[in-house]
């Protein structure tokens, strides 16, 4: 889309549960911190707390609502949108889209537009099944939004198949490459693999079938997961029983996640369904290819086959395909980082933000 002039600047406002380290997070540091301060005023509105903020926010007027869950924060935000009035609001996740969606019944000069993370049909198979109660006040969000922006085509395509959301309500726009992340320059070791994941860790991610083809290979490897959540004592004992501790590294946290997937010679991919993973893209920027489990999300549109990585399909497919690797490894950083850095480079999405965002507006403003 093109970034067209406006000649009254937007009042948007992006909304987050929290900065703490995450893909979503990223992201809508990303819009907050880039979109044209000559298009837009801009504010930032986070449920959580400063102290925990994992991303610099240093440029932009944000505000904290010093809350540790969403649900605690909903007066403040309506009082927040009664006080201030935005032209847009642009909110992430789930739980915080489907606030968003019940708060756009109160305030009707607002646009609302919901950023959505995975494909989640397949993703409410991993969680305890909903209430009926429960699905029609999380499902009931696709019609209060205003609009929904989807990460990958597979997402789009579940919100309409399965949910049953119109398509003229869906914008596909995929996630960009941070500007931080920089093409390796060290040849790598031919006689040790060096693989990396970064991910929370979740059952959805699939850690646990990466470990057990890591298992099974008769070559020296080594395995940095970086990422913490509710499943890593299960994966510790995992690894413990696999025999494998001496060749993993666990890092739950680190700002140095570039020099990371620098270091290492293959980002590998367990989940089971994503939204459009910010970490495969991020690891081919840097030149690092990807193997991958096929599943939705939008993989099919990042790794390209042989060229920046491989998509397999089953745990069998996944160890021949690291054997294969590890022999004949044939990867060019700069080949791997040409295509992901083309096509998901942030300017060019950041633009297709701002786009999406002027069209939007100036479509309900003409219905007023």
């Amino acid at each position: 889309m093109k970034n067209v002039k406006y000649i009254k600047k937007i009042n948007i406002t992006f909304t987050t549960p929290n900065l703490n380290a995450g893909g979503a997070e990223r992201v809508i540091t990303v819009l907050a911190n880039e979109f044209d301060r000559e298009l837009f005023n801009v504010t930032l509105v986070v449920f959580g707390f400063k102290k925990d903020a994992k991303y610099s926010i240093d440029n932009i007027k944000t505000i904290f609502l010093n809350k540790p869950r969403v649900l605690q924060g909903v007066k403040k935000m309506h009082n927040y949108l009664r006080a201030h009035k935005p032209d847009v609001v642009l909110s992430v996740v789930e739980h915080l889209n489907t606030v968003m969606g019940y708060l756009s019944l109160f305030h009707k000069q607002t646009l609302f537009v919901g950023r959505e993370v995975n494909v989640l049909s397949v993703l409410e198979g991993f969680y305890k099944p909903q209430s009926i109660i429960e699905k029609y006040i999380y499902r009931k969000r696709f019609q209060l939004l205003d609009a929904i922006i989807c990460q990958s085509n597979d997402m789009k395509q579940d919100l309409i198949e399965h949910y049953q959301v119109p398509s003229s309500k869906l914008f596909k726009i995929n996630n960009p490459i941070s500007s931080d992340f920089k093409l390796k320059t060290s040849e790598r070791n031919p006689n040790i693999l060096k693989c990396i994941t970064v991910a929370r860790l979740v059952k959805p991610k699939g850690h646990s079938r990466i470990l057990e083809a890591l298992s099974k290979i008769n070559f020296p490897f080594h395995y940095t997961i970086i990422g913490n959540g509710p499943e890593k004592d299960t994966i510790i004992k995992q690894v413990n029983h696999l025999n494998i501790q001496k060749h993993i590294t666990f890092v739950s946290h680190t700002n140095e996640v570039t020099q990371y997937l620098q270091q290492s010679d293959l980002y590998l991919q367990g989940s089971y369904v994503e939204g459009f993973p910010n970490a495969v893209i991020e690891s081919c920027a840097v030149g690092t290819p990807v193997l991958a489990f096929k599943a939705p999300g939008g993989l099919n549109e990042i790794i390209k086959d042989a060229e920046n990585g491989y998509i397999v399909d089953n745990d069998l497919a996944f160890v021949d395909k690291l054997e294969n690797i590890q022999k004949n490894y044939h990867f060019s950083p700069r080949d791997v980082s040409k295509f992901a850095t083309t096509m998901f480079e942030q300017g060019k999405i950041i633009k297709e933000y701002e786009g999406l965002i002027i069209q939007l507006f100036k479509s309900k403003t003409n219905k007023v």
